[in-house]
């Protein structure tokens, strides 16, 4: 139970930080290979969003640059969500600044998985259905809180920078240090890094065959079990918070000097 409690929150260990990365990197890859079966769009790419919206509007295909548009503001108000629970909660002395993001974020799965054949049929005004705008918020938001909580050093909703950290990791690993060399001119490989990007790729990889396949069989409803599991992450620390949580509306805490009814 203390382990799982350290996952989430806001006093990080360098293992918490990688035990957490590592099941959302296997969360994440679920969500974008099993959402493209059914939206036929990777929602977590926005490296090819901009790519798409740039060659479309040289195109003139209105259609996809509205859709790249949405998809696009959807997933900065994913990350821009994230922003404001983690410093509302810092603000707050609250240790589930990162617990926050990721309950909204298992929330939303719950949305898309229980009511995602409903909805994708509905229209928005960027051309794209709502399912589209749901899963890139969704990725946003775990993209945001990973990096918040990891101070830049994880990323889990893309592996562009992950390949690009385990490719350079394994160059110096290869690099040929001459004899007699001195120690601080020798290059050598950091295992720890090598070790953590390789089991990112291999947990979104992980992800992804599950999340075809899961989607595949079950459809949407396969997504409620990764949000089940976001849940149980998040409540240790929103349950070690509950006394400086406000109060529900309508239920004020009473006053010392305040008597009470007979």
């Amino acid at each position: 139970m203390r382990r799982l409690h350290l996952l989430t929150d806001r006093h990080r260990t360098g293992a918490s930080n990688r035990t957490l990365g590592l099941l959302l990197a296997f969360n994440a890859g679920a969500v974008n290979a099993g959402g493209f079966l059914v939206v036929h769009f990777y929602t977590s790419h926005m490296t090819g969003v901009v790519s798409l919206l740039a060659d479309n509007l040289v195109l003139g295909n209105t259609a996809l640059v509205l859709g790249a548009i949405g998809t696009l503001l959807a997933f900065i108000c994913g990350a821009a969500a994230t922003a404001v629970l983690v410093n509302w909660a810092r603000h707050r002395q609250l240790r589930s600044s990162y617990a926050l993001p990721l309950l909204l974020e298992a929330g939303l799965m719950l949305v898309f998985g229980l009511l995602g054949a409903a909805t994708l049929a509905w229209s928005t005004p960027f051309t794209v259905p709502l399912t589209v705008l749901l899963l890139a918020f969704i990725m946003g938001l775990q993209n945001a809180t990973v990096t918040k909580m990891s101070s830049s050093q994880i990323r889990t909703t893309h592996m562009t920078g992950v390949i690009t950290d385990l490719g350079m990791e394994l160059g110096r690993a290869m690099y040929w240090n001459r004899n007699g060399s001195p120690p601080e001119r020798q290059i050598h490989a950091n295992k720890a890094r090598l070790k953590l990007f390789a089991g990112l790729l291999g947990m979104f990889m992980l992800g992804g065959v599950a999340g075809a396949a899961g989607f595949k069989h079950l459809g949407f409803v396969f997504v409620v079990p990764l949000a089940v599991v976001l849940c149980v992450l998040s409540l240790p620390p929103l349950w070690a918070d509950r006394a400086r949580l406000p109060p529900p509306l309508g239920r004020m805490p009473r006053s010392r000097s305040e008597p009470s009814n007979p």
